[in-house]
C-alpha cells in the first residue's frame, strides 16, 4: 500500500491566528473560552464560546470576497494557506492535486441572516452569494480556486468527525491513485444565535456562564457540558516518496485509520461505536506502540464516561497517556478533528504532551492518565486522534514518526 505522509500544517482557533503561537498557548493550559461578541446573548442560557475575537478576513482574502463566503470558509481559508506555506511546493501537478474538506455545519451564521432578511424584508433582499457562501462544499472549492488544485475536490459532513474523516477520505483517495497530494482542510463556525440556542436547547452546552475558563472541564466529575468553539485545522498530505525526493519535512505518516457506526441513537454514543474506529485504526496501523491519545474528551457526561472505557478494552491494561484540548479551545464541531490531528502532530514534533485543564475533581468513571493541568514532556512517536459525532458516526487515526 502507498504510504502516506504530512508534510504541511495549519491551524486557527481561539488561542491564536497560526499555529505555533496557538499551540504554545494550548501546551501551556492556556484557555481561549470567553463571553461570546459575535451576537447579543441577553436572552440566551449560555453566554460563553472559544470564539477568536481577533481575526481579520481581509488579511487571507480580497476584501471583496469576503462578503461571498461565510466565516467559517474564511478561517479555513486561513489555516489552509498556512499548510500550503508549510509545505513549501516549488510547483506540482494541478490534477494530481485534490481537496478533502470538512464543516459539521458550515454556514449557519450566514443561513440564520438571510432568512431573518426574508422573513422581515422579503425575499428580494436576499444576498445573491447566500447559497455559495453557506455551502459546506464551497470550502474546498474556495481553497481549491485559491491554490489551482484541480484533482478530486471532496466534502465531509459527518458532524463533530468530520475533519478526521476527511483526513481518511483523503488517504483512500491517494491509496488508490486518484491524487498524488491532498490538501485537508476542516472548518467550523456556529456561534451565532441560532448555533448556540440549538446546542442549549439540547442541554449539551455548559451554563457555567459566570466562569467561562474553567467552563469546559473533559473527564472532570463536575463536567457540565461542552463549550462551542470556532476554527480550522489543515493538513497537506503526500505520498511518501514524492515527499523524500522533494526534501519536504515530514511531520509524520498516516498509519492508520478507522471508522465505524453505532446504528443507536442519534446523540447519545455507544461503547461499541468509538472501540471498533480506535480498533480498525490500530489494526490497519499494524505493530505500533501508541504513545499518546488525543481524546474526542468534550466535557460532556456521557461521551467522557464512554469514551474512557471504550480507550481500556481497546488497549486492555496497555493504555498510553491521554488529553482534550477542548478545554482551550473549546469544541470546534467539524474542524475539531483536523485541528487535532494538527495538534497531534505538533505534539510528535516538539515531544510535549498537552494537558487537560480543570481536572479538579475525580470521576470514579474517568480513570485514565489524562495530563491533569500540566503538560508533560515525553518521547513520542505515535499518536491516536478521536473524534465522535452525532447520528453515532466515529472516526480515528494514527500517525507515526518517520
Amino acid at each position: 500500500m502507498k504510504r502516506v505522509v504530512v508534510t504541511g500544517i495549519g491551524m486557527i482557533n481561539s488561542l491564536g491566528l497560526e499555529k505555533e503561537s496557538s499551540f504554545k498557548a494550548i501546551v501551556d493550559g492556556q484557555c481561549g473560552i470567553k463571553s461570546i461578541s459575535l451576537f447579543d446573548t441577553e436572552l440566551y442560557s449560555v453566554k460563553i464560546a472559544g470564539e477568536i475575537t481577533d481575526f481579520d478576513p481581509t488579511t487571507v482574502m480580497n476584501p471583496k470576497d469576503v462578503k461571498k463566503a461565510d466565516r467559517f470558509i474564511q478561517l479555513g481559508i486561513a489555516a489552509a494557506q498556512e499548510a500550503m506555506r508549510d509545505a513549501n511546493f516549488d510547483s506540482f501537478d494541478a490534477e494530481r492535486f485534490g481537496i478533502s474538506s470538512a464543516s459539521g455545519v458550515g454556514g449557519l451564521p450566514t443561513i440564520e441572516k438571510n432568512s431573518i432578511i426574508a422573513k422581515e424584508r422579503g425575499p428580494r433582499r436576499i444576498s445573491p452569494f447566500f447559497i455559495p457562501s453557506a455551502l459546506i462544499n464551497m470550502l474546498g472549492g474556495m481553497v481549491s480556486i485559491e491554490h489551482g488544485v484541480k484533482g478530486p475536490n471532496l466534502s465531509s459532513v459527518t458532524a463533530c468527525a468530520a475533519g478526521t474523516h476527511a483526513i481518511g477520505e483523503a488517504v483512500k483517495t491517494m491509496v488508490l491513485g486518484g491524487a498524488d497530494k491532498m490538501l485537508v482542510v476542516g472548518a467550523e463556525s456556529t456561534i451565532c444565535g441560532a448555533g448556540v440556542g440549538g446546542f442549549a436547547a439540547m442541554k449539551a452546552l455548559s451554563t457555567r456562564n459566570d466562569d467561562p475558563l474553567k467552563a469546559s472541564r473533559p473527564f472532570d466529575k463536575d463536567r457540565d457540558g461542552f463549550v462551542m468553539g470556532e476554527g480550522a485545522g489543515s493538513l497537506v498530505l503526500e505520498i511518501y516518496e514524492d515527499a523524500v525526493k522533494r526534501g519536504a519535512t515530514i511531520y509524520g505518516e498516516i498509519v492508520g485509520f478507522g471508522e465505524s457506526g453505532d446504528a443507536h441513537h442519534i446523540t447519545t454514543p455507544t461503547l461499541d461505536g468509538p472501540l471498533r474506529a480506535m480498533k480498525a485504526a490500530l489494526k490497519m496501523a499494524g505493530d505500533v506502540k501508541v504513545d499518546y491519545i488525543n481524546a474526542h474528551g468534550t466535557s460532556t457526561p456521557a461521551n467522557d464516561k464512554n469514551e474512557t472505557a471504550a480507550i481500556k478494552e481497546a488497549f486492555t491494561g496497555n493504555i498510553p497517556p491521554v488529553s482534550s484540548i477542548k478545554g482551550q479551545i473549546g469544541h470546534c464541531l467539524g474542524a475539531a478533528g483536523a485541528i487535532e490531528a494538527v495538534v497531534s502532530l505538533m505534539v510528535m514534533r516538539d515531544g510535549i504532551l498537552p494537558p487537560t485543564i480543570n481536572q479538579e475533581n475525580s470521576d470514579e468513571d474517568c480513570d485514565l492518565d489524562y495530563i491533569p493541568n500540566i503538560s508533560r514532556k515525553a518521547e513520542v512517536n505515535c499518536v491516536m486522534s478521536n473524534s465522535f459525532g452525532f447520528g453515532g458516526t466515529n472516526g480515528s487515526v494514527i500517525f507515526k514518526r518517520v
